[in-house]
Parts: structure tokens; sequence; C-alpha cells
């Protein structure tokens, strides 16, 4: 049986990246809990497809590296649902590309969507979790950060970046009760991963160097979110919680 958390109900709870993958799982989970949830995304189909099948959601198509789209969209939401009380700060593309391959263009586009954003977004939200006594920021980094492995640099150093950022933001605004952590999940396994990079010979060898003999699913980075969010993590702060298998 999942566990309850009776302080989610009637949250307003955000994420971003939501439509798919983690963040569809996060979002589905947060429902479940019965906070009232709103979440963006660039993909609208899929938006739209999973916002009907959860009544009460909210949910806006928004390409996370227009910066006034985000801080707009935000806005919206909060007009629409009541001040964010929880951002959970999903949204990231981790396609590949060699060290020696990425140009300015391309290293300016991979932190406009890993890192910028968890920034940004958790400023936009600042203001309104301060004057409502407080609230919860939860920021999804990588246990590439810590890994730091080849094909995937910008990538790693926004993980790295946001792993800093949490705790920077946890120490400057836990005077307004307001709560920063972030999850760093191993190799989840998501439509995506599946489609392009998780083959029967990469998840064998990634089995080898695990403690768990188990996937990582979507449902169990929210299983942790859930309880980040939640009163019962009410003096955690500033920390960077694995979530691998045993890997790190």
């Amino acid at each position: 049986m999942k566990a309850v958390y009776p302080s989610l109900e009637g949250k307003v709870v955000f994420v971003t990246g939501g439509a798919t993958g983690i963040g569809a799982g996060l979002v589905e989970a947060f429902h479940r809990q019965g906070a009232t949830v709103g979440f963006l995304d660039r993909d609208a189909e899929a938006g739209v497809t999973l916002s009907t099948n959860l009544q009460g959601s909210w949910f806006a198509a928004c390409d996370v590296t227009d910066v006034r789209a985000l801080t707009t969209t935000l806005e919206a939401a909060a007009r629409a649902l009541g001040p964010i009380q929880v951002l959970i700060n999903n949204v990231a593309d981790d396609t590949r590309h060699p060290a020696s391959d990425t140009g300015p263009d391309l290293w300016r586009r991979q932190l406009a969507v890993n890192l910028d954003p968890t920034f940004l977004a958790a400023q936009a939200v600042q203001g309104g979790m301060k004057a409502a006594g407080g609230g919860v920021i939860l920021n999804l980094s990588s246990i590439n950060a810590l890994l730091g492995p080849a094909g995937m640099p910008a990538y790693v150093a926004a993980k790295g970046a946001i792993n800093a950022l949490t705790k920077a933001l946890a120490r400057e605004w836990g005077p307004d009760n307001i709560r920063v952590n972030a999850i760093s999940p191993g190799w989840v396994v998501t439509e995506r991963q599946l489609d392009l990079w998780l083959t029967p010979e990469a998840e064998a060898e990634w089995m080898k160097q695990v403690a768990l003999q188990k996937r990582i699913q979507p449902e169990d980075v929210a299983a942790l979110a859930l309880f980040l969010a939640s009163d019962d993590a009410g003096m955690m702060t500033g920390q960077n919680l694995v979530l691998d298998g045993g890997r790190t």
C-alpha cells in the first residue's frame, strides 16, 4: 500500500515537464493525494491527454526556454489554481552530445532547458510562497552529476549546478519557511529511455552496477517527491537525495 500524506490534500502543486515520463508520474501521484495539480510541457498533445484524464488538473503548453512564456504560465496557473505551494522543477533534455562537438549555441540551448528554468521558476513562485507563509521547491537532478559520464557535458554540468543551487536557495529562503531539496534519480525507465538508449545490453550492464536488481520507475521518484513535499519532511531542506538502486 502506498503512503498517504494528509498534508498534501488541497495543496497547489506545479510540475514543469509534466506531460510524460517522470513528470507524468509526479503529476499523477500528487493528484492521487488530493492535491490541486498544474503542469506545463512543450508536448501539447500529451499534456492535454493527461490533464483530461485527471479531473481538476490544469495544463498549459510551454517552451521553458522562452523565459517570458515560463513566467507568464506560472502566473496563469496561480490565478487559476491559487498560489503555488509546491513547485517541482522536473523539465530536462538529456540528448547526447560529445563535448568535442558541442559549440556555443548547443551549449547555451542545453543550459536553457536543463538549468535556467530551475532558477527562473523558483524565483517566480518565491514571492507567493513567502506571502503564504512557506512552501516547497523540489529540483530534479541526476546521479550523472555525481558520476560525470561522457557524451552529455551540458546536462551533467546543469545537474551539478542544480545541486549547488538547491543548497543556495534553501539557505537564502529558509527564513521564509521555503524548503528546497533535490532528487537525484538513477536510470529511470521511461518511454524515451526505452526508445533511445535503454537497450537490453545497456540494461544488463546497469544491473551489474546496482545493488537492487529492479528497474527504477517514475512512481519510485514520485514516492520520494511526495514525502519531501509533505509536512512529514518539514525539517528537511538543502538536501540532495539519491534514488538509484545502489548505483552510487
